[in-house]
């Protein structure tokens, strides 16, 4: 079953209603309304892609450890994954899907990591109920996400919804109140610093399957052999 598959059936899932999720109707009309909208503004089409040079960065893990994008790349290439938070089931499965790659990435001399605007506190919580095996790194106010063109404002009605529905108050979360977010996004770059593979996905319930960037780390990992 690849990632997407278990997107989908989630969603089927969600849209039909009743436990474990209990979506209310009004809240998947808003919902549905907002990623037509984002999809409709083409930031997605806006965001870095391949061929250019990716921002660097040094963030903290949720224990305070600093990592730099720089030391990462002398080791390898980097996989790149944008996590909106614990709170999105989407957002869960996929980071499993990760972690369930990350066999391969690593056996391509590669590295992966995810970044969440999450703060520290939220991301220790995903890091026990996931144990996953790669850093999560604080993304504070969405620096590095705004850095790659993928971080995006979400509308009054949403954060009405995020609110009074499910009682998510991102400005909590992640400590910033400007309410924004990721897109869904996944890179790849090389030890040059250069973008090897980018998917961004305005609408946050289709996502590439981990194993879609093989062929790219394959691609590295020969450049590099010769």
């Amino acid at each position: 079953m690849t990632l997407q598959d278990e997107l989908d059936a989630l969603r089927e899932k969600i849209e039909r209603g009743g436990p474990p999720y209990n979506v209310p109707g009004s809240a998947l009309v808003a919902m549905a309304r907002a990623t037509r909208e984002l999809i409709a503004s083409g930031q997605a089409d806006r965001a870095m892609i391949a061929g250019e040079v990716a921002p660097s960065f040094e963030l903290l893990t949720s224990e305070g450890r600093a990592v730099r994008s720089a030391a990462l790349l002398t080791e390898g290439p980097l996989v790149l994954a944008f996590y909106r938070g614990g709170w999105c089931p989407y957002c869960n499965i996929e980071l499993l899907a990760l972690e369930r790659a990350r066999a391969g990435i690593e056996e391509r001399g590669a590295t992966l990591v995810a970044l969440s605007m999450q703060n520290a506190l939220h991301i220790r919580r995903v890091l026990r109920r996931t144990k996953v095996g790669f850093p999560l790194l604080i993304d504070a106010h969405g620096r590095i996400a705004e850095a790659f063109g993928i971080r995006f404002q979400l509308p009054d009605y949403l954060i009405d919804v995020y609110k009074r529905t499910f009682k998510n108050d991102l400005a909590v979360v992640n400590d910033d109140d400007s309410w924004t977010l990721p897109m869904p996004a996944r890179y790849v770059i090389g030890q040059d610093g250069i973008i090897a593979y980018a998917d961004v996905n305005a609408d946050y319930t289709r996502r590439p399957d981990p194993s879609d960037v093989y062929p790219t780390l394959d691609r590295l990992l020969r450049t590099r052999a010769a």
